[in-house]
């Protein structure tokens, strides 16, 4: 029996999608074999050694101290793609707003209330104040061209705009969804300096917080609109700041509004409603449950944040996963192990990401002894071994 502990409430749509007579879910657990949260912090939490895997439903995971998790051999999962069409349809009504002053002038009518007769004078002479501009033949630069930024680019294009993407890391299956009609730029710099709007849709990572700043500011056009439905910490507060003040920037649209953000002009702050619909947290925590159980039950890791892809069908035998440093010579150390314990191989899958390299192996036996996982764990490098019998 599993026992999954859930930091957050998730839809029980997904919850169901674990067998009752194989899964226990409860979030008071204190020794879980897996996590599933939505934006739970977990960077103050001790994480039990008996966790295996977490999964985010959702996209972004920094809330989940991933370097620490992949140190103990936790599985790390995302849910990249399942909450895509909502939070691209708030980036289009981002588009909007950001364009045709909206918001204050919503703001602006309520302040007519009381006045009986006298409204649809007044709203006729105070419209002038809540001019815009329309999007149509306008350049909207997309950064970042994951499931968010393709869908993003293809609706813009639909409504007439002139889309610019990037995305150095832009897959093979993204880019067969991507409009034939999306121009990608030549480079980050032509993007800055072209667009009239540009959508942020890339990871907050170390190496990304703060992308946003003084010098790519000063590249863009004066006027430009940024729209930042990513992550808060992509765009310096210091600097939009100055950059909304001086007009330089027109409007900056943001869900992920904090006490700085908040203080500033020409900000349309909404409260990270990227995701909240009800079809985007069905999605994610469909797709989160069915990747924990993937990873629990066969050993196979989708959409991991933090391993290598790896699947591979069950032969009906037992199967080992092994994880451990992508140094030479590991593999022959595995399977010398195997050898000498009279382990047949029947199939063998072996991926590497970065300084991991994983394992998926399955045998012809159902039992695999307690013996053979110690005597792999005792080979140096290999920092996780699982039977899955």
């Amino acid at each position: 029996m599993f026992k999954i502990q859930n930091l957050n409430k998730i839809d029980e749509q997904g919850l169901q999608m674990f067998p009752s007579d194989q899964y226990e879910i409860n979030s008071e657990f204190t020794d879980p074999d897996g996590i599933i949260l939505r934006s739970f912090n977990m960077h103050d939490m001790e994480i039990s050694s008996s966790v295996k895997a977490i999964a985010r439903a959702g996209a972004g995971y920094n809330n989940i101290p991933v370097d620490k998790c992949t140190e103990k051999g936790m599985v790390v999962f995302n849910t990249p793609g399942a909450n895509a069409n909502g939070v691209k349809e708030l980036i289009i009504a981002g588009l909007m707003l950001a364009s045709r002053d909206i918001a204050p002038a919503i703001e602006w009518a309520k302040t007519l209330k009381g006045k009986g007769d006298e409204v649809p004078s007044l709203v006729e002479k105070g419209k002038k104040n809540f001019g815009g501009q329309e999007i149509k033949g306008k350049t909207f630069g997309v950064i970042g061209l994951g499931a968010i930024g393709v869908l993003a680019a293809n609706a813009a294009q639909a409504l007439g705009m002139k889309v610019l993407g990037i995305d150095p890391y832009l897959s093979v299956k993204a880019a067969l969804k991507l409009s034939e009609n999306v121009n990608m730029a030549s480079s980050l710099e032509n993007l800055l300096a072209e667009a009239d709007y540009i959508s942020i849709n890339i990871p907050q990572t170390a190496d990304t917080k703060g992308f946003i700043n003084k010098e790519k500011i000063a590249s863009m056009k004066d006027g430009v609109r940024i729209l930042n439905f990513a992550r808060g910490g992509l765009v310096n507060n210091a600097d939009i700041k100055e950059a909304l003040d001086s007009g330089k920037v027109a409007r900056y649209v943001t869900d992920f509004p904090d006490d700085e953000v908040l203080g500033m002009n020409n900000v349309i702050a909404i409260p990270h409603l990227g995701a909240s619909t009800a079809e985007s947290e069905i999605n994610c925590a469909m797709m989160a449950v069915d990747q924990l159980r993937e990873y629990l039950e066969n050993g196979n890791v989708i959409n991991s944040v933090n391993f290598p892809a790896a699947e591979m069908e069950r032969n009906g035998g037992g199967r080992i996963i092994i994880a451990n440093k992508n140094v030479p010579n590991m593999v022959g150390q595995i399977t010398t192990v195997l050898a000498s314990e009279s382990v047949n191989i029947a199939n063998m899958l072996n991926r590497n990401r970065d300084n991991i390299a994983y394992n998926i192996i399955d045998v012809d036996r159902k039992e695999i002894s307690d013996a053979v996982c110690e005597k792999l764990k005792a080979i140096e490098g290999v920092f996780l071994v699982r039977k899955i019998c």
